[in-house]
């Protein structure tokens, strides 16, 4: 019996030991209280009920976003650009935190697995700061940054009405340094949760990191173009022209006017026509249509070419493509001028300087005016010569007449010779003869002369068939119908 009463009084003390044990276990894990301990960057909340905790958590949280930044600069002139972190883009969580104590209390697990779990439950805990920076950048974005420093302006070329070349510099105009404000931002960011919310007035003062920015063209761009002085001046006559002529050399004119080629650059007169075209249209006035002045759309237009070539020739450009017309003109020497017809005929030269090369070109006082400004040696002078070498006999075209007296001749038209010339460009350097080229030899069509008989009743003399000539519309865009 006193074993058996032993037996009994054992188990029952350890049962009690265990029902103890196991009460105050779960008391342990059902604390409402952090353990001791717990710092939460830098804010102790060891022991103090969670919820309570958590509550003021938020609290600490918003007022760390609504921590004010001030930025400063000098060339903002005294004033300042003031928001908090929130509008910045700035928001703090303490996610691991929160989800810390939430297993703390949420009783899921073992009661021993819980134990431990709150046993060894981290002492140290730290907030996060997510950044949105799209939104400082939309705060001070390209028009906030207009209205405070101004925008870059780039450097002007101007030519003055005496030919001299004048220069305006740039406006430059401070932009944000981005990545250093990004950096010192992200470098004075709060996170001590321990003083959140208890210093009322607290603001990040920061120098606004600042660029000097320039503007695309400056004098330094500009002036390394070498467009540095005028280099040649060349003029026709329009002497007689009439108002649709005179529009057509204007129009062609202020498509050139401005042009400015690159070293290496080609002009090509196709597509200057083709501007003046849509811009400006052209006008009836006479054309040449194989060797003849015939009625047409866009007459005079080689004048333009002809004045531009005579300029190139006269500063030693490179002519990739010219040919002379087929009728001698009355505004340049022949063997110096410069025909187009669309689709068949070009001109174009090249560029080759070494600089830029602005072309100016107007219509003033009945005379058409082409200036070339840019790189030229002041020492080197190029000279034309031009020569005939052949006179072209004018053919004779005969052509019936029966109201005329038998054999008689009547002169329709006169004809005119046509002519072999040949051009000749010498390059002087110091008034010393350094070059002498050939640069064409140019043929101009014989005019016919146009005779009308009545031939004898033996027989006269026939009138020859003519083959049909494909048309070539020159010096215009189209011949009338």
């Amino acid at each position: 019996m006193k074993k058996i009463h032993l037996g009994l009084i054992i188990v029952s003390s350890l049962v009690l030991v265990l029902s103890v044990g196991f009460g105050m276990l779960t008391l342990y894990v059902n604390q409402k209280e952090l353990p001791e301990g717990v710092v939460v960057s830098g804010w102790d909340v060891g022991g103090r009920p969670a919820d309570e905790v958590l509550a003021e958590l938020d609290q600490r949280l918003a007022a760390l976003a609504g921590t004010k930044v001030k930025l400063q600069a000098a060339m903002l002139k005294g004033k300042t650009e003031t928001f908090t972190l929130k509008e910045a883009g700035v928001q703090y969580d303490a996610e691991s935190f929160r989800e810390g104590v939430s297993k703390l209390q949420d009783n899921s697990g073992t009661l021993w697995e819980q134990m431990w779990f709150r046993r060894n439950f981290r002492s140290e805990w730290e907030i996060s700061a997510a950044w949105n920076r799209d939104l400082l950048k939309k705060r001070l974005n390209e028009e906030w940054e207009k209205e405070r420093f101004g925008e870059p302006v780039n450097a002007v070329r101007s030519i003055s009405e005496d030919d001299i070349v004048r220069y305006m510099p740039e406006k430059t105009a401070y932009r944000i340094d981005w990545a250093m404000l990004y950096d010192r931002l992200g470098a004075a960011l709060p996170g001590d949760l321990s003083a959140a919310g208890k210093q009322a007035g607290t603001e990040l003062v920061l120098e606004l990191p600042l660029n000097l920015e320039k503007p695309p063209v400056t004098l330094e761009s500009l002036q390394a173009e070498g467009i540095a002085r005028k280099i040649v001046e060349f003029s026709t006559s329009l002497g007689a022209s009439g108002p649709g002529r005179v529009h057509n050399v204007t129009a062609a004119a202020k498509a050139v006017d401005g042009m400015i080629l690159k070293p290496g650059d080609e002009f090509n007169y196709a597509h200057v026509i083709d501007t003046a075209k849509k811009e400006y249209g052209f006008k009836e006035a006479p054309v040449i249509v194989n060797g003849k002045l015939v009625p047409g759309i866009g007459g005079g237009i080689c004048q333009v070419s002809s004045t531009v070539y005579h300029a190139a020739l006269m500063i030693g450009l490179d002519i990739t493509e010219r040919r002379n017309h087929s009728l001698p003109v009355s505004y340049m020497p022949k063997g110096q001028d410069a025909t187009f017809a669309e689709g068949a005929i070009n001109f174009r030269f090249r560029n080759n300087t070494g600089k830029h090369l602005l072309i100016l070109s107007e219509v003033s006082d009945d005379a058409l005016t082409v200036k070339m400004f840019g790189t030229f040696p002041e020492d080197t002078v190029y000279e034309l010569e031009s020569s005939t070498i052949e006179t072209l006999p004018s053919p004779e075209k005969i052509i019936h007449n029966k109201a005329l007296p038998p054999g008689f001749k009547q002169v329709i038209q006169q004809g005119k010779p046509g002519y072999v010339v040949e051009t000749y460009r010498t390059k002087k350097v110091n008034g010393k003869l350094v070059e002498r080229v050939k640069i064409s030899t140019d043929t101009y069509r014989a005019q016919d002369s146009i005779v009308a008989i009545n031939p004898t009743n033996d027989g006269g003399m026939p009138i020859p068939n003519e083959t049909p000539k494909e048309e070539v519309v020159e010096d215009g865009i189209t011949a009338a119908p």
